[in-house]
């Protein structure tokens, strides 16, 4: 939970930061005709940097979106994970795939050609994994000498599922041309939930850890690529209301 604090503001702080001084740059420029539309793909950096720190978990996730209208996208991640849980009582490891499908919707108003964003969403998860109970220890209501039992089990329970509701708000800078920093937090809701007989999904790959039964939260931090497809003409009064609300 650390870690994931540490990078929630800095990402926080670096996206705004870059957003406030693109608007600096551009704001006394020509505003172009025409807005571009396209697909962005990128990698979640926050999953990969933690495989390296963190010897028990190895993830990867790749994102995309597509945008529909001038404040509607598209948008889908899709990802593996392996992460072995060390709790009191319980040391478990979960591996499998997810995808998630939804659509962001961009709050932000643009100055000019920026095109960066600050974002809502919905995201309808799917996860497909295993879980494996390494070991776990048996409680001793009256310990001699703080004696706990710990016994080794390495039962594996597959063909597990779930499924998720998920709301996220993030923000996306652009750095250099067509290239975006970003990040986004996420609050999640179990829909279903396959259990295995006598365990619990405690960790879902794509939802993250389980709090309460029901509920997760997740965070990521990405760099991504725009790749234009094609431009579409701004109508004038369409611009001018923009302008305007840019200006107050």
């Amino acid at each position: 939970m650390k870690h994931t604090l540490k990078y929630f503001f800095s990402a926080f702080f670096l996206c705004m930061g870059l957003m406030l001084q693109a608007q600096e740059v551009k704001k006394d420029s020509v505003k172009p005709k025409k807005e571009r539309y396209g697909v962005r793909v990128g990698a979640d950096l926050f999953k990969l940097s933690r495989s390296f720190y963190d010897k028990d978990y190895k993830g990867i996730e790749f994102s995309g979106d597509y945008r529909l209208t001038r404040k509607y996208y598209l948008a889908a991640e899709i990802g593996n994970e392996n992460k072995t849980t060390d709790e009191d009582q319980l040391n478990f490891t979960t591996k499998g795939s997810f995808l998630r499908l939804g659509f962001d919707y961009n709050m932000h108003e643009n100055w000019l050609d920026l095109e960066n964003m600050i974002y809502v969403g919905l995201r309808y998860g799917i996860s497909t994994f295993s879980q494996e109970l390494n070991s776990y220890k048996v409680y001793n209501p009256n310990p001699y000498f703080n004696e706990t039992s710990t016994i080794a089990v390495g039962e594996k329970y597959s063909g597990l599922s779930a499924q998720w509701v998920e709301a996220v708000a993030g923000m996306k800078a652009q750095v250099f041309n067509n290239i975006f920093v970003g990040f986004s937090i996420r609050l999640s809701t179990l829909v279903s939930n396959r259990k295995p007989s006598g365990f619990d999904n405690l960790y879902i790959p794509g939802f993250n850890r389980t709090y309460d039964g029901d509920f997760g939260f997740g965070f990521n931090y990405s760099v991504s690529y725009f790749l234009p497809l094609y431009k579409k003409q701004v109508k004038m009064d369409q611009k001018k209301s923009d302008e305007a609300k840019a200006a107050k």
